[in-house]
C-alpha cells in the first residue's frame, strides 16, 4: 500500500498535517526531535568512549589474576 505513495502525495499529506496543527506546532515538534536525536547520538558516543576506555585499562594491567587477589 506505501509503496504506490508518490511525490504528489507526499505533498498532499504534507500540507494537510500543515493545515491541521499548524506551521508553530509542527516546528516545534521538529525541534524536540532533533534534539533528541542529538542527545541519543551523544548517549551513543559516550557509550563507545567508555567501551573503549575499559578496553584500554583491560589491556594496561598485565598483573596476573593471583596477584591482583593478594593485594
Amino acid at each position: 500500500m506505501l509503496n504506490n505513495i508518490g511525490l504528489p502525495g507526499l505533498l498532499l499529506i504534507a500540507v494537510v498535517v500543515l493545515v491541521l496543527f499548524g506551521r508553530g506546532k509542527i516546528s516545534g515538534l521538529m525541534g524536540e526531535v532533533g534534539k533528541g536525536i542529538t542527545a541519543f547520538k551523544k548517549g551513543v558516543d559516550d557509550g563507545k568512549k567508555e567501551l573503549e576506555d575499559t578496553a584500554a585499562d583491560d589491556a594496561k594491567d598485565v598483573t596476573p589474576a593471583e596477584e591482583k587477589d593478594k593485594a
